[in-house]
């Protein structure tokens, strides 16, 4: 059996992150392999299409609001925050984060993966391991 664990950094992503969580954990470092991270949220994934967002949220949504960092991963948690914000509140589905918890999970599956794997290393190397683990 394998398992993966994918999170969250909370903020900017420090070198070593997984070695330094399995130390932290009192777990083997050989586990660091298998320690993925979404830097620093889920939503600047968001960013890597906002095709889909612009869809999903249709009339009144403001792609300009959203950073425009070809590397979504380095788009800071206030920026990401701040610029879905202002993107959503006047959509036809109003702002992200007052209804986060629908809109996310939904949002999550309608964004193309080949867009966040080319704006996103850490997603792009999360789906690199897994696909070549299920080819084993």
């Amino acid at each position: 059996m394998w398992s993966i664990l994918l999170i969250d950094s909370e903020g900017p992503l420090r070198a070593n992150a997984s070695a330094s969580l399995c130390r932290e954990q009192g777990w083997s470092e050989s586990n660091a392999g298998s320690i993925f991270w979404m830097v620093e949220m889920m939503e600047a994934w968001f960013h890597a299409d906002k095709d889909a967002l612009a869809d999903f949220y249709r009339s009144g949504f403001q792609r300009n609001s959203l950073k425009s960092n070809p590397n979504v991963e380095q788009i800071s948690k206030k920026d990401l925050q701040h610029g879905l914000s202002a993107a959503t509140k006047n959509s036809q589905k109003g702002d992200y984060y007052d209804n986060k918890t629908t809109h996310g999970t939904k949002l999550l599956a309608s964004i193309d993966a080949d867009l966040v794997r080319k704006s996103a290393p850490n997603c792009h190397d999360l789906f690199q391991t897994v696909l070549a683990k299920l080819a084993q």
